[in-house]
C-alpha cells in the first residue's frame, strides 16, 4: 500500500532508532508513537507530516520510517 495524504500510518522503531532525525531530538520516544497510528498530514519529498490522536505537535518523519497502517 502507498503512503499519501490522508493514510494511516505506523511508525517504525528500528529504522527510527539511530537515524538522523532521532539525533537531532529526544530519544525518549512517547509509547503513542509506535503504538498508534498517524494520520499522514503533507508529504514533500522523502518526508511525512504525521499528527498522532493525542493533543501534541505534528511530526515529520521519512517515508521508510514508516509502514502502510491496517
Amino acid at each position: 500500500m502507498t503512503i499519501k495524504k490522508g493514510s494511516f500510518v505506523k511508525v517504525i522503531e528500528e529504522k527510527l532508532a539511530n537515524s538522523l532525525e532521532s539525533q537531532a531530538s529526544d530519544r525518549r520516544y512517547p509509547p503513542y508513537i509506535f503504538a498508534g497510528r498517524g494520520e499522514v498530514v503533507d508529504i514533500q519529498g522523502d518526508y511525512a507530516q504525521l499528527k498522532f490522536p493525542v493533543p501534541t505537535p505534528t511530526i515529520w518523519l521519512r517515508l521508510d520510517q514508516l509502514e502502510a497502517g491496517k
